[in-house]
C-alpha cells in the first residue's frame, strides 16, 4: 500500500498526486481507479466512497444516484486531506473501475 502526497494549486481547485502514469489529477484519475482504495484525512484512513457505491450499484442495492453522492464526498475528502492510499505496489498505474467491476 503506498500514501501518495497531494499536491494543490493554489489559485484553482486543482488536486494531483505523482502516479505511475506521472502526476495525475485526483479528481478524474484517482477517484475513478481500482489502485485508489481511500484517502487519509489527519490521521484517519477512510475508504474510497466511490468504489462501494460503485459495487451496491452493480449489485442493486442502490440508486445510480448514490454514484453522484459518492463522488462529491470523495471530492470532499480530498479537500480535506493529506493523501491517497493506493494499493498500485506494481507501479502499473491507472486502471479503469469500469472495466474491473
Amino acid at each position: 500500500m503506498k500514501t501518495l502526497s497531494l499536491f494543490r494549486a493554489p489559485p484553482s481547485d486543482r488536486v494531483t498526486v505523482m502516479c505511475a502514469d506521472g502526476e495525475v489529477a485526483t479528481h478524474t484519475h484517482c477517484a475513478y481507479c481500482t489502485h485508489c482504495t481511500g484517502v487519509l484525512v489527519g490521521k484517519r484512513s477512510i475508504p474510497s466512497p466511490i468504489l462501494q457505491a460503485y459495487k451496491d450499484v452493480r449489485r442493486g442495492t442502490v440508486a445510480d444516484e448514490a454514484l453522484m453522492s459518492a463522488a462529491m464526498m470523495f471530492n470532499t475528502l480530498v479537500r480535506d486531506g493529506d493523501a491517497i492510499l493506493c494499493d498500485d505496489d506494481k507501479n502499473e498505474g491507472f486502471s479503469s473501475l469500469y472495466y474491473h467491476c
